[in-house]
């Protein structure tokens, strides 16, 4: 297999977590025979600060140009206040745009030997495995927005039409499919239009899926659930904006944002990324976790490039550098010391194994 891969270290802890899936994704390749090439370029705002837009055009044609991209994080407090186009966070939402990818995976898996790290009881715990299946490229993030002329008033639209739903709701019941045949969409349909003509394109959809069991769940209720009794899920499909709250909710029941991965899908090769932001507090000190951007590189592996195989290699080797007791600092129990980004980088790479899996 060759393949080229556009890396967007980013902002914050963004280059350290590349830095450590880059090399799982090296040690990946020569295990397996395969060639890839992966080229680097700003983003974000490190791409401000070297006089360049948020997303340079060197750096959309080097993500069209190649078969996935995998991003770290963006965002900086010193952009934070900026105009639109002077903002980090825009070249994200811009990116995914120019790529087409409107279905974004976040997978929410407590890992076996970290069911105490959560927010719940580890008993409730036990053996989660739920995807959240976040619509990207519409609703309010992307609906019209402005302030009236004497800045009293703003407003945000959330607009979805009946394709943008279809096509979202049929890879969430296509994903159901592969796992536990249930979909529980999310809206508020009690006071939202938009939300009764999400339920309705959803329920049709549905129907095409008759071994699919479907519910539809209140955003607010669908949260309360979640933190409650998360085992409900098993694959919960929502708009950009509820699925945006609801993703970094799952993370905190599971334990950290620093063990979500994300896939963006539907378009033009793809583009992964861990869940987690750029935390600049922790920037440059060996303290983040890489595992979420590393399963990350595993979803594109295995979504874009369609080596599952090394894609489970990866996995599992996550796996078992987290049961054999090691952690970073955001899992690491008090008095426990924990592994720098680095050291568990090469803890994952040290439990891949030798053996060439084909494709």
């Amino acid at each position: 297999m060759q393949a080229t891969i556009a890396l967007l270290p980013g902002d914050g802890i963004g280059p350290e977590v590349i830095d450590g899936a880059a090399q799982v994704l090296d040690a990946v390749a020569a295990r397996h025979g395969h060639a890839l090439t992966m080229t680097r370029s700003l983003v974000g705002a490190s791409a401000l600060r070297a006089g360049e837009p948020p997303l340079p055009a060197g750096t959309l044609e080097a993500c069209l140009g190649a078969d996935a991209v995998l991003l770290g994080a963006v965002g900086d407090p010193e952009f934070s206040d900026g105009p639109r186009e002077r903002r980090p966070e825009t070249a994200l939402l811009d990116l995914r745009q120019a790529l087409g990818v409107y279905a974004n995976l976040r997978p929410a898996k407590v890992w076996p030997g970290l069911e105490d790290g959560g927010s719940l009881k580890p008993e409730q715990l036990r053996g989660l495995d739920l995807l959240i299946v976040r619509e990207l490229t519409g609703g309010i993030y992307y609906g019209e927005r402005g302030r009236t002329d004497d800045c009293t008033e703003a407003f945000d639209t959330m607009r979805y039409s009946r394709p943008e739903i279809e096509r979202i709701a049929t890879v969430a019941f296509e994903s159901a499919r592969g796992r536990g045949k249930r979909v529980t969409s999310v809206d508020k349909a009690n006071v939202l239009e938009s939300s009764r003509l999400w339920r309705e394109v959803v329920t049709d959809v549905g129907t095409r899926y008759p071994d699919v069991r479907l519910e539809h769940q209140l955003v607010d209720s669908c949260a309360m659930l979640l933190v409650s009794n998360p085992h409900k899920f098993d694959v919960i499909l929502a708009g950009n904006l509820f699925g945006d709250i609801l993703s970094d909710e799952a993370g905190a029941v599971v334990g950290s944002l620093g063990l979500l991965p994300s896939a963006s899908v539907g378009g033009s090769g793809g583009l992964f990324e861990p869940v987690h932001g750029s935390a600049p507090d922790i920037a440059g000190q060996d303290k983040a976790n890489p595992v979420a951007a590393i399963a990350s590189a595993a979803m594109l592996l295995r979504h874009a490039l369609g080596a599952n195989a090394e894609a489970a290699a990866i996995e599992a080797a996550i796996g078992a550098a987290l049961d054999d007791g090691l952690r970073t600092a955001d899992l690491a129990a008090d008095g426990q010391p924990p592994l720098g980004c680095r050291a568990m980088t090469q803890a994952v790479i040290d439990r891949l194994g030798t053996g060439a899996v084909s494709s």
